[in-house]
């Protein structure tokens, strides 16, 4: 795998094409623009976060064959028959658990994610929709810890940089089984737990891509460990 330079302009003028011409005879006619300025520059920069993530948070991976997504969407439950997504997105994920999303015990774990489409990149990470089990093992963990999951996402320099939590999914009431005036009631009501900054184009194009990457997975790595912890999932201090 060649070292990661950066992603050109071409790649942003593939995904507006797929985007203007989303069927299959427009994608194979530029198939080759697909492989030489997307999926080839984002294996790339998979193996070089994965180099970087062993000094900010050993425990989380990243493999080009599991960490890229697949452009080809999934139409067998959607409306939208399109067969392409619009964007490339990555996924740096748990070595304990890989990318077995299927885990009824604690889905895919908390990670890092990357999203690449133009006017819309952005980095960030968490844990999206999980399971109930999972969902159960970190309500769990947010009453057994109320006090250091607030220390995490209410720091004023994790606020700064991501905000706040994606509210995509969340409850008008509280799940059934806790008082309506629960100490940890606003964080109960969350059925995904993540965060996230936006990316400029620029930056997307930049070949500093992975340092700033490492910066921000840097700063969200306690916000990941605590989610990983609530699910069994322990921080690692080495890749050995």
């Amino acid at each position: 795998m060649d070292s990661f330079t950066q992603f050109t302009p071409k790649a942003f003028t593939f995904l507006r094409g797929i985007k203007k011409n989303n069927r299959k005879e427009w994608f194979e006619a530029h198939r080759a623009q697909y492989e030489q300025e997307l999926k080839a520059p984002l294996a790339a920069l998979i193996e070089e976060m994965d180099v970087q993530l062993a000094t900010v948070a050993p425990e989380i991976v990243g493999s080009p064959k599991k960490s890229a997504f697949r452009i080809h969407r999934d139409v067998r439950f959607s409306k939208d028959k399109s067969p392409y997504k619009t964007h490339v997105a990555c996924w740096f994920f748990h070595r304990d658990i890989g990318t077995r999303m299927q885990s009824d015990a604690v889905h895919g774990g908390a990670g890092f994610y990357l999203h690449v489409s133009p006017g819309e990149c952005f980095c960030g990470g968490g844990i999206w929709m999980p399971p109930r089990p999972a969902l159960n093992k970190i309500r769990q963990a947010l009453v057994d810890d109320l006090e250091g999951w607030e220390a995490i996402v209410g720091d004023k320099a994790f606020r700064r940089r991501f905000g706040d939590l994606d509210e995509e999914g969340m409850l008008t009431r509280l799940p059934r089984g806790y008082a309506v005036d629960h100490p940890a009631g606003d964080w109960l009501r969350y059925q995904s737990f993540t965060a996230g900054t936006p990316l400029t184009d620029d930056e997307v194009l930049s070949p500093k891509l992975p340092i700033l990457l490492a910066r921000h997975f840097r700063a969200m790595t306690p916000f990941v460990r605590w989610l990983n912890l609530a699910l069994g999932l322990r921080p690692h201090t080495s890749r050995l």
